[in-house]
């Protein structure tokens, strides 16, 4: 990652985005030759000289206080997913250990899931969950969880690079396997979300050298994530609803959580859920049946293939 670079295509499109009329200043004339504010503009708002406002947006957020970083903010009308980018951006410029922060990132690419959460997983046995790193790695899942991200175990381009044989990438999947279109319905949304949840996890681990390498796969091999990422949106992955098209039993709006694991850095527990007597609950309860039926005679899980037979709610 570039930070010099980031940080300016950052300041600059939230820039672009904030009209005089909505930041409250008068705007002179038609021809304005920006689509949003002048540098001069933001600089007026936030109380600084115009010469330091453009250092900032040319890169160079090195030594700024957070007081300036809180008034650019303001500035800028940027919402708690925005400014918390710009000033992990600062952070990260600030550091003066970047070798041993990327000897740390390196280490992050061996992330495991403590035993005692794995439990905590497992009996959530009528709920989706899993274990969700900020690379968009899913470390493990529940039974249901396994049942409904199948297409996902499934895939051939979605394994993740943390050390763990059943890890799963949703970022690769989205983006490099056509099937992902088909499970996520609302693809366009759900690629932008995650795009710009990446975005967020790049301003706070710039130097993670497994994350930069996964960012620059997803650049390379599929142009609708180079496109959002050069958009710089990032956002806070915490809560939302999500439709899926599950291929045994069809379409499921399900709600999600993301519940933070304070002793596991970068890694969160997200459970999806649908509401009482919906479609979705009655469809988890089937996939949930399937998970039940669907072991040998030893007992031994046996893995989910959409030929499979589905029990009905019925027998």
């Amino acid at each position: 990652m570039n930070l010099h670079s980031d940080a300016r295509e950052f300041l600059k499109s939230r820039r672009d985005r904030v009209t005089p009329q909505a930041a409250g200043l008068p705007s002179y004339g038609r021809n304005r030759r920006v689509p949003g504010l002048r540098r001069e503009e933001v600089a007026l708002l936030a109380g600084v000289s115009v010469d330091y406002y453009t250092r900032l947006e040319r890169g160079n957020l090195s030594g700024v206080s957070e007081e300036v970083l809180a008034a650019v903010a303001g500035a800028l009308q940027l919402d708690e997913a925005e400014r918390s980018h710009l000033f992990d951006l600062a952070k990260a410029t600030n550091s003066q250990s970047l070798r041993r922060r990327n000897t740390r990132g390196a280490t992050r690419a061996q992330e495991k899931v403590r035993p005692e959460v794995q439990r905590i997983l497992d009996a959530m046995a009528d709920t989706p969950a899993f274990i969700l790193t900020d690379r968009a790695d899913m470390l493990t899942t529940n039974q249901l969880g396994r049942a409904l991200f199948a297409p996902l175990y499934d895939s051939p381009v979605s394994p993740g690079r943390s050390g763990q044989a059943e890890t799963v990438n949703i970022a690769r999947f989205t983006f490099l396997d056509p099937v992902a279109r088909e499970f996520f319905p609302h693809w366009e949304h759900n690629a932008a979300d995650l795009a710009a949840s990446l975005r967020s996890t790049a301003g706070r681990h710039p130097h993670d050298t497994v994350f930069s390498n996964l960012i620059g796969e997803l650049a390379t091999r599929s142009q609708d994530f180079a496109q959002l990422w050069a958009d710089h949106n990032v956002r806070l992955h915490r809560v939302g609803r999500k439709t899926l098209h599950h291929p045994i039993v069809g379409d499921l709006e399900l709600d999600f959580e993301t519940l933070i694991l304070p002793a596991d850095p970068d890694q969160s527990l997200i459970v999806y859920s649908a509401a009482p007597g919906s479609d979705a609950a009655q469809n988890l309860r089937l996939l949930a049946s399937w998970t039940v039926t669907g072991t040998d005679k030893t007992g031994t899980d046996r893995a989910f293939h959409p030929a499979d037979d589905v029990p009905s709610l019925e027998e």
